[in-house]
């Protein structure tokens, strides 16, 4: 008899805890709707393009689609993340200018090849890598930018999901909003919004120092100038310009070349004389031209020898920051030098080399400096010998 009362009391037992098991499965799935989300596996964010995407939380292997994309997640500190790369980062280029590619080109170079570059991607080879997620980014407007319909066709071909966004600029305040709204979205896939949110302030911060220095110059203070041999797409003659140049923009220089409307702008050669700024920058990336691009066409050529910056010595090099697209940290160590070239004294305490070794560090882990002025002869923050 008290074996058979046990047995029952063990039976009855074992029913109650398998209920117990099956109502906490029941109020699981009731609650979530998913027992992947409910352990915390995945999640769901909107990206830039307001795609809602459900992704691992912090992805272990990522790629990085379209210009300027592996860039804002070396920002982020992620690169070890990256399981595959296009075509430019595996090229041998004599000229390398993108920062961080100085910093992490060997590290990338090894990685196999998820597609060619601005973003033509091969899903085939996407799946067969199988990263976790895919960052897909462009700027808009542009021949090479993306869009909400490029990622769903990307997402349904490879079954990855894929986030997407605007890579924007700090031209203006609307797309200095997609930068870091970009540099936000990755962040929050990353696990990695603390610094992204380090990276903006920053930036910021870094505005707010230009213009504390500069603000407060009179307009008839206020240096006219011209930046000539912008790149965009490939390097590019003295009528290569910027009417929005942004470090004139921080420093409160007088762009001669303001106001055409355009974000790049080729001018015509008498304009610039015409305008006879009183210093010349040349974006360096010229030099990839025979002849030396626009450095040659101030020695050389005759309609421009009549210009005060060249006659009295005030050509100066800066670094070309058009390098698949924006390099943001060194539109910022330009506008250092090009603020100490202008107004010494109020750049006192400044090395504009010190400086951008430092803003290269905060970007990109290493100071390049030197290894990127050494691709454009060492001419970066210095005087244009003519």
């Amino acid at each position: 008899m008290i074996s058979l009362r046990f047995s029952r009391l063990l039976t009855a037992a074992v029913v109650a805890a398998l209920i117990v098991l099956i109502l906490a499965a029941g109020c699981i799935g009731t609650e979530s709707g998913s027992t992947v989300a409910q352990s915390g596996q995945t999640t769901m964010i909107t990206d830039g393009f307001g795609r809602n995407v459900t992704v691992p939380l912090s992805p272990e292997s990522v790629v990085c689609s379209g210009s300027g994309c592996l860039r804002y997640l070396v920002y982020l500190q992620g690169q070890d993340l990256v399981v595959g790369v296009d075509d430019i980062e595996k090229k041998d280029r004599a000229i390398e200018g993108r920062p961080y590619a100085l910093a992490y080109g060997a590290q990338f170079k090894d990685l196999p090849l998820i597609g060619e570059f601005r973003g033509k991607d091969d899903p085939e080879k996407i799946i067969v890598i199988s990263p976790q997620v895919i960052f897909k980014t462009g700027s808009t407007g542009t021949a090479y930018g993306t869009s909400a319909a490029e990622a769903d066709r990307l997402q349904e071909k490879t079954g990855i999901p894929v986030v997407a966004f605007p890579y924007g600029s700090l031209r203006n305040d609307a797309e200095k909003a997609e930068m870091y709204g970009g540099l936000r979205t990755m962040g929050e896939v990353l696990g990695k919004q603390d610094r992204a949110e380090e990276v903006i302030a920053y930036i910021e911060e870094t505005m707010a120092d230009l213009e504390r220095r500069t603000g407060d110059i009179p307009e008839a203070e206020q240096k006219r100038v011209y930046v000539g041999g912008v790149s965009m797409a490939g390097a590019h003659g003295i009528i290569s310009t910027e009417p929005a140049y942004p470090p004139f923009l921080w420093v409160h220089a007088k762009n001669v070349a303001a106001g055409l409307g355009t974000a790049h702008a080729d001018v015509a050669k008498e304009a610039l004389v015409d305008w006879d700024p009183e210093y010349i920058f040349i974006d360096l990336g010229t030099l990839q031209i025979d002849g030396g691009g626009a450095v040659g066409e101030l020695k050389t050529d005759a309609a421009l020898s009549g210009l005060s910056a060249s006659k009295e010595g005030r050509v100066y090099g800066v670094l070309p920051y058009n390098s698949y697209n924006t390099n943001y940290e060194t539109v910022l160590a330009d506008a250092y030098f090009i603020g100490k070239t202008l107004y010494p004294d109020r750049f006192a305490d400044v090395d504009p080399v010190e400086k951008a070794d430092e803003i290269y560090t905060f970007f990109v882990g290493k100071p390049v400096f030197a290894d990127l002025n050494s691709q454009y002869n060492n001419l970066g923050f210095a005087e244009i010998p003519l």
